[in-house]
């Protein structure tokens, strides 16, 4: 019986999937991309996942993009490219309205459709071992799932096109200073780094959590003075939470707040 491809386990409110196919790099084929959809589907609904951490298994890839015998298939018309490169869009996106944080634990090569992956997560935390690039000019075809326009939205146009046109890969050092990544680690250091981050913010209110990663979804979309009132409704919805209530009572009663996420 084959290994699975996904696996997903979830421990202490901590969400835990990695990518499963290590003798292929951690190539996402279509099995990959449905239970991704499946999974992410249900992590959202599961109030007892805080947190979503994504890392490849193994220590030289966290992926390395699409499969090649699977994107060659999907391709081969210009309507099975599109439809190929919409359902990764889907399925990507769902990280950007999880309302949870998620995380990118890169232990390797991020590459193409990989990166892509990395890039669609709250959080990208690197180990010293870890290489991002967008590979697809090389091959004659060019980034599909959303990562031409997250790049732009993070480094702007100039640097995203020498990456996109160029298809150089930058080492963690490098993605650190341009800001892809929060932080560098050692390998033996990426998960408990990723584990760190994401117990800091699960210890605040879930629905404070879920409004603000609604906040800095919609707000990027949308001219300034648009963005300050998506905001201050937003901020708005927060106040009246009983997590926001009980946030100031403990204030005041010099405590620990129990949020209940309401």
């Amino acid at each position: 019986m084959n290994d699975p491809v996904l696996l997903y386990e979830v421990k202490n409110q901590v969400g835990y999937i990695t990518l499963n196919r290590p003798e292929h790099r951690n190539s996402i084929n279509k099995d990959i991309m449905d239970q991704l959809f499946t999974t992410l589907s249900a992590c959202k609904h599961d109030d007892n996942c805080r947190a979503l951490i994504i890392t490849g298994e193994g220590e030289k890839s966290f992926c390395a993009g699409a499969d090649i015998n699977v994107f060659t298939e999907v391709t081969c018309t210009a309507l099975g490219g599109r439809d190929w490169s919409r359902y990764g869009q889907t399925i990507f996106s769902m990280l950007d309205k999880l309302g949870k944080p998620s995380f990118a634990a890169v232990n390797g090569m991020a590459l193409g459709g990989g990166f892509e992956l990395a890039l669609a997560c709250t959080f990208r935390i690197a180990s010293e071992k870890a290489r991002f690039g967008f590979s697809e000019i090389s091959l004659g075809f060019i980034p599909g799932w959303g990562g031409i326009v997250r790049m732009t939205r993070l480094l702007g146009k100039t640097k995203t096109a020498e990456l996109v046109l160029t298809g150089s890969h930058i080492d963690a050092d490098e993605a650190l200073k341009l800001g892809v990544v929060s932080r560098v680690v050692t390998p033996e250091e990426l998960l408990p780094a990723a584990e760190a981050l994401a117990r800091k913010i699960i210890k605040n209110s879930p629905v404070a959590v879920k409004l603000a990663m609604e906040a800095l979804y919609c707000v990027g979309d949308l001219s300034f003075d648009e963005a300050l009132m998506a905001e201050s409704n937003i901020a708005g919805l927060a106040c009246i939470s009983k997590d926001a209530k009980e946030g100031i009572r403990a204030f005041i009663e010099k405590r620990h707040p129990q949020f209940k996420g309401k």
